[in-house]
């Protein structure tokens, strides 16, 4: 049996986010979430990020602002998914050129 896509979530705490989360590491998907550093001092968010730990969900800490910690996250996963807003399309922009420095995209 061939092995499990390593999927990163980019936008895991945000509505549509947490479900992708989920649904990923139910169906045995090595899942890796990027979160910010202040994400946990969120007493909401918080409670989320511990729900994923419980799945086995890797946490990656990181911003969209910071390019190098994009790059870093992408090139320990196969598949990067973005579930942010439909209005951050600057933010789509740096996604997409992190995952070309990376290399490992395809």
């Amino acid at each position: 049996m061939a092995a499990k896509s390593k999927i990163l979530v980019i936008g895991g705490t945000g509505y549509i986010g947490k479900f992708i989360v989920k649904a990923s590491a139910e169906t045995g998907h090595p899942t890796f979430v990027l979160v910010r550093d202040n994400t946990l001092s969120h007493p909401e968010k918080s409670k989320l990020v511990e729900s994923f730990k419980s799945f086995g969900v890797t946490l990656l800490y990181g911003d969209l602002t910071d390019h190098d910690s994009l790059v870093k996250a992408i090139k320990q996963v196969d598949v990067v998914i973005s579930a942010l807003g439909g209005q951050q399309i600057d933010d789509q922009v740096k996604i997409i050129a992190a995952i070309k420095e990376a290399g490992n995209i395809k």
